[in-house]
Protein backbone atom coordinates (compact mmCIF):
# COMPACT_ATOMS: atom_id res chain seq x y z
CA UNK A 1 0.00 0.00 0.00
CA UNK A 2 2.90 2.37 0.61
CA UNK A 3 4.07 2.05 -2.98
CA UNK A 4 0.83 3.67 -4.09
CA UNK A 5 2.30 7.15 -3.66
CA UNK A 6 5.21 6.30 -5.93
CA UNK A 7 2.86 4.80 -8.50
CA UNK A 8 0.69 7.90 -8.49
CA UNK A 9 3.68 10.18 -9.05
CA UNK A 10 5.04 7.92 -11.79
CA UNK A 11 1.66 7.71 -13.54
CA UNK A 12 1.50 11.50 -13.54
CA UNK A 13 4.98 11.68 -15.04
CA UNK A 14 6.40 13.62 -12.09
CA UNK A 15 9.97 12.91 -11.07
CA UNK A 16 11.28 12.72 -7.50
CA UNK A 17 14.74 12.91 -6.02
CA UNK A 18 13.80 10.91 -2.91
CA UNK A 19 10.65 10.18 -0.95
CA UNK A 20 9.88 8.56 2.39
CA UNK A 21 6.66 7.21 3.88
CA UNK A 22 6.50 7.20 7.68
CA UNK A 23 3.68 5.30 9.37
CA UNK A 24 2.93 4.46 13.00
CA UNK A 25 6.35 5.36 14.34
CA UNK A 26 8.61 3.93 11.67
CA UNK A 27 9.85 4.41 8.12
CA UNK A 28 7.58 2.20 6.05
CA UNK A 29 9.04 2.89 2.61
CA UNK A 30 11.88 4.97 1.22
CA UNK A 31 12.93 5.27 -2.40
CA UNK A 32 15.53 7.43 -4.11
CA UNK A 33 15.64 8.14 -7.83
CA UNK A 34 18.67 10.41 -7.57
CA UNK A 35 21.51 10.70 -5.08
CA UNK A 36 20.32 10.50 -1.46
CA UNK A 37 21.85 13.79 -0.37
CA UNK A 38 20.86 17.20 0.92
CA UNK A 39 18.93 19.33 -1.57
CA UNK A 40 17.57 22.90 -1.27
CA UNK A 41 14.30 22.92 0.67
CA UNK A 42 13.37 26.56 -0.08
CA UNK A 43 10.45 27.74 2.06
CA UNK A 44 10.39 24.57 4.14
CA UNK A 45 13.11 26.41 6.08
CA UNK A 46 10.37 28.64 7.52
CA UNK A 47 9.21 25.74 9.71
CA UNK A 48 12.74 25.52 11.14
CA UNK A 49 12.41 29.18 12.12
CA UNK A 50 9.07 28.37 13.76
CA UNK A 51 10.78 25.64 15.80
CA UNK A 52 13.45 28.11 16.89
CA UNK A 53 10.83 30.55 18.18
CA UNK A 54 8.96 27.81 20.03
CA UNK A 55 12.14 26.59 21.70
CA UNK A 56 13.12 30.13 22.65
CA UNK A 57 9.62 30.65 24.06
CA UNK A 58 9.93 27.49 26.15
CA UNK A 59 13.17 28.86 27.63
CA UNK A 60 11.63 32.22 28.47
CA UNK A 61 13.72 34.13 25.92
CA UNK A 62 10.65 35.66 24.24
CA UNK A 63 6.88 35.40 24.04
CA UNK A 64 4.97 34.87 20.82
CA UNK A 65 2.79 37.86 21.72
CA UNK A 66 5.83 40.13 22.12
CA UNK A 67 6.28 43.09 19.80
CA UNK A 68 8.93 42.15 17.27
CA UNK A 69 10.64 45.55 17.16
CA UNK A 70 11.76 45.13 20.77
CA UNK A 71 14.22 42.48 19.59
CA UNK A 72 15.73 44.52 16.78
CA UNK A 73 19.09 46.27 17.03
CA UNK A 74 18.75 49.77 18.48
CA UNK A 75 20.32 51.33 15.37
CA UNK A 76 17.05 50.66 13.51
CA UNK A 77 14.72 52.36 15.99
CA UNK A 78 14.61 55.67 14.12
CA UNK A 79 13.46 53.98 10.89
CA UNK A 80 10.92 51.54 12.38
CA UNK A 81 7.44 52.89 11.74
CA UNK A 82 4.69 53.20 14.33
CA UNK A 83 2.55 50.54 12.65
CA UNK A 84 5.48 48.10 12.47
CA UNK A 85 5.96 48.54 16.24
CA UNK A 86 2.56 46.95 16.77
CA UNK A 87 3.53 43.69 15.02
CA UNK A 88 4.06 40.61 17.16
CA UNK A 89 5.93 37.38 16.53
CA UNK A 90 2.55 35.77 15.89
CA UNK A 91 1.57 38.36 13.28
CA UNK A 92 4.75 37.61 11.36
CA UNK A 93 4.65 33.82 11.83
CA UNK A 94 1.14 33.76 10.38
CA UNK A 95 2.08 36.18 7.54
CA UNK A 96 -0.58 38.61 8.76
CA UNK A 97 1.42 41.77 8.17
CA UNK A 98 1.60 44.34 5.37
CA UNK A 99 2.18 43.46 1.73
CA UNK A 100 5.97 43.29 1.47
CA UNK A 101 7.94 42.29 -1.63
CA UNK A 102 8.68 38.58 -1.80
CA UNK A 103 12.38 38.63 -0.87
CA UNK A 104 14.35 40.82 1.54
CA UNK A 105 16.74 41.58 -1.33
CA UNK A 106 13.84 43.12 -3.30
CA UNK A 107 13.50 45.95 -0.77
CA UNK A 108 16.69 47.58 -2.07
CA UNK A 109 15.19 47.77 -5.56
CA UNK A 110 12.31 49.90 -4.26
CA UNK A 111 14.39 52.51 -2.45
CA UNK A 112 16.43 55.34 -3.96
CA UNK A 113 18.99 55.30 -1.15
CA UNK A 114 19.09 51.65 -0.07
CA UNK A 115 21.90 49.88 1.74
CA UNK A 116 22.89 46.77 -0.18
CA UNK A 117 24.53 45.23 2.89
CA UNK A 118 21.62 45.80 5.26
CA UNK A 119 18.36 43.99 4.51
CA UNK A 120 16.70 45.08 7.74
CA UNK A 121 17.34 48.79 7.16
CA UNK A 122 15.79 48.55 3.71
CA UNK A 123 12.79 46.54 4.93
CA UNK A 124 12.03 49.00 7.72
CA UNK A 125 12.11 51.93 5.28
CA UNK A 126 9.58 50.47 2.86
CA UNK A 127 6.25 52.34 2.79
CA UNK A 128 4.22 49.31 3.85
CA UNK A 129 0.90 49.54 5.68
CA UNK A 130 1.24 47.14 8.61
CA UNK A 131 -2.24 47.92 9.84
CA UNK A 132 -3.30 45.58 7.03
CA UNK A 133 -3.39 42.25 8.88
CA UNK A 134 -4.54 40.10 6.00
CA UNK A 135 -2.43 37.13 4.91
CA UNK A 136 0.41 38.23 2.62
CA UNK A 137 2.91 35.50 1.74
CA UNK A 138 6.54 36.62 1.60
CA UNK A 139 10.01 35.59 2.76
CA UNK A 140 10.34 38.83 4.70
CA UNK A 141 8.23 37.86 7.76
CA UNK A 142 10.33 34.74 8.36
CA UNK A 143 13.54 36.75 8.01
CA UNK A 144 12.28 39.35 10.48
CA UNK A 145 11.30 36.61 12.95
CA UNK A 146 14.64 34.90 12.52
CA UNK A 147 16.62 38.09 13.18
CA UNK A 148 14.48 38.94 16.22
CA UNK A 149 14.75 35.41 17.62
CA UNK A 150 18.52 35.49 17.14
CA UNK A 151 18.74 38.69 19.19
CA UNK A 152 16.41 37.23 21.81
CA UNK A 153 18.65 34.21 22.40
CA UNK A 154 21.85 36.22 22.12
CA UNK A 155 23.74 34.06 19.66
CA UNK A 156 23.66 33.02 15.98
CA UNK A 157 20.52 31.02 15.50
CA UNK A 158 22.25 28.04 13.92
CA UNK A 159 24.51 27.79 16.98
CA UNK A 160 21.49 28.09 19.28
CA UNK A 161 19.60 25.40 17.36
CA UNK A 162 22.51 22.98 17.07
CA UNK A 163 22.17 21.28 20.50
CA UNK A 164 18.42 21.92 20.73
CA UNK A 165 17.25 20.79 17.28
CA UNK A 166 19.94 19.97 14.70
CA UNK A 167 21.85 17.39 16.73
CA UNK A 168 18.78 15.70 18.29
CA UNK A 169 17.27 15.30 14.80
CA UNK A 170 20.54 13.93 13.41
CA UNK A 171 21.09 16.83 11.05
CA UNK A 172 24.69 17.56 11.97
CA UNK A 173 25.36 21.08 10.66
CA UNK A 174 23.11 21.62 7.66
CA UNK A 175 23.80 24.12 4.92
CA UNK A 176 22.00 27.40 5.64
CA UNK A 177 22.10 30.98 4.42
CA UNK A 178 22.73 34.18 6.35
CA UNK A 179 21.93 37.77 5.43
CA UNK A 180 24.54 40.49 4.79
CA UNK A 181 24.05 41.54 8.43
CA UNK A 182 24.91 38.00 9.48
CA UNK A 183 21.45 36.88 10.59
CA UNK A 184 20.09 33.39 9.89
CA UNK A 185 17.89 33.90 6.83
CA UNK A 186 15.15 31.65 8.16
CA UNK A 187 12.90 31.78 5.08
CA UNK A 188 14.92 29.73 2.61
CA UNK A 189 18.56 28.87 1.91
CA UNK A 190 18.70 25.54 3.75
CA UNK A 191 19.57 22.11 2.39
CA UNK A 192 18.35 18.83 3.93
CA UNK A 193 18.09 15.19 2.95
CA UNK A 194 14.63 13.67 2.66
CA UNK A 195 15.13 11.82 5.95
CA UNK A 196 16.23 15.00 7.72
CA UNK A 197 13.15 16.87 6.52
CA UNK A 198 10.98 13.93 7.57
CA UNK A 199 12.39 14.07 11.10
CA UNK A 200 11.25 17.67 11.42
CA UNK A 201 7.76 16.60 10.42
CA UNK A 202 7.97 13.68 12.84
CA UNK A 203 8.85 16.08 15.66
CA UNK A 204 5.57 17.94 15.11
CA UNK A 205 3.59 14.76 14.44
CA UNK A 206 4.75 13.60 17.87
CA UNK A 207 3.79 16.91 19.50
CA UNK A 208 7.32 18.13 20.05
CA UNK A 209 8.76 14.78 21.14
CA UNK A 210 11.62 13.06 19.35
CA UNK A 211 13.26 9.82 20.50
CA UNK A 212 12.09 10.29 24.06
CA UNK A 213 13.09 13.96 24.35
CA UNK A 214 10.55 16.77 24.52
CA UNK A 215 12.38 19.22 22.25
CA UNK A 216 9.37 21.55 22.03
CA UNK A 217 6.61 21.71 24.66
CA UNK A 218 3.53 19.85 23.47
CA UNK A 219 1.21 22.85 23.71
CA UNK A 220 3.52 24.99 21.58
CA UNK A 221 4.05 22.25 18.98
CA UNK A 222 0.28 21.86 18.61
CA UNK A 223 -0.24 25.62 18.33
CA UNK A 224 2.24 25.81 15.47
CA UNK A 225 0.31 23.35 13.30
CA UNK A 226 -3.17 24.66 14.12
CA UNK A 227 -4.88 26.96 11.64
CA UNK A 228 -4.56 30.61 12.67
CA UNK A 229 -5.59 32.26 9.42
CA UNK A 230 -7.45 31.18 6.29
CA UNK A 231 -5.79 31.78 2.95
CA UNK A 232 -7.10 31.36 -0.58
CA UNK A 233 -5.39 27.94 -0.63
CA UNK A 234 -5.78 26.46 2.84
CA UNK A 235 -5.10 27.30 6.47
CA UNK A 236 -1.85 28.61 7.88
CA UNK A 237 -0.31 28.18 11.33
CA UNK A 238 3.13 29.28 12.49
CA UNK A 239 4.98 28.88 9.18
CA UNK A 240 3.11 25.60 8.54
CA UNK A 241 0.38 25.02 5.96
CA UNK A 242 -2.67 23.49 7.61
CA UNK A 243 -5.41 21.40 5.98
CA UNK A 244 -8.56 19.83 7.39
CA UNK A 245 -6.79 16.83 8.92
CA UNK A 246 -3.22 17.52 7.88
CA UNK A 247 -0.37 19.98 8.11
CA UNK A 248 2.65 20.43 5.90
CA UNK A 249 6.18 21.79 5.74
CA UNK A 250 6.51 23.04 2.20
CA UNK A 251 9.10 24.37 -0.25
CA UNK A 252 8.19 26.10 -3.48
CA UNK A 253 9.35 23.61 -6.11
CA UNK A 254 8.34 20.26 -4.70
CA UNK A 255 9.97 19.85 -1.30
CA UNK A 256 7.37 18.80 1.23
CA UNK A 257 6.59 16.87 4.37
CA UNK A 258 2.85 16.26 4.58
CA UNK A 259 1.53 14.96 7.90
CA UNK A 260 -1.77 13.32 8.87
CA UNK A 261 -1.76 13.00 12.67
CA UNK A 262 -4.93 10.92 12.96
CA UNK A 263 -3.43 8.24 10.69
CA UNK A 264 0.10 8.63 12.13
CA UNK A 265 1.17 9.02 8.52
CA UNK A 266 3.70 11.24 6.77
CA UNK A 267 4.75 11.62 3.15
CA UNK A 268 8.05 13.44 2.67
CA UNK A 269 9.65 14.09 -0.68
CA UNK A 270 12.34 16.17 -2.34
CA UNK A 271 12.06 17.04 -6.02
CA UNK A 272 12.55 19.89 -8.46
CA UNK A 273 9.25 20.58 -10.18
CA UNK A 274 8.83 24.32 -10.72
CA UNK A 275 5.77 23.82 -12.91
CA UNK A 276 4.13 20.86 -11.14
CA UNK A 277 4.84 21.20 -7.42
CA UNK A 278 1.18 21.88 -6.68
CA UNK A 279 0.16 18.76 -8.58
CA UNK A 280 2.67 16.71 -6.61
CA UNK A 281 1.35 18.10 -3.32
CA UNK A 282 -2.16 17.12 -4.41
CA UNK A 283 -0.96 13.58 -5.14
CA UNK A 284 0.53 13.30 -1.65
CA UNK A 285 -2.73 14.60 -0.16
CA UNK A 286 -4.80 12.16 -2.19
CA UNK A 287 -2.56 9.29 -1.13
CA UNK A 288 -3.08 10.18 2.54
CA UNK A 289 -6.82 10.68 2.10
CA UNK A 290 -7.16 7.23 0.48
CA UNK A 291 -4.78 5.42 2.83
Amino acid sequence: MYQRFFEMAENAGISLHCAEIFHKGQIAEKRCFAEDKAYPIYSAAKSVTAAAVLIARSEGRLDISDKLYRYMDSRYLDVISADFRELTFENCMTMCIGAYPFRPQNAAELLADSREDDWLYNIFRLPVDNTDRRFHYSNIPAYLVSAACENAVGQPLAEYLSPRLFVPLGWGRPVYQTSPEGHFYGATGMELTVSQLARLGQLFLQKGMYEGRQLIPEELALRAVTEKVRTDREGYGYFFWVGKNTFAISGKWGQRCAVCPEKELMVTYLSHNPERSGELAAIAQRFMDEF
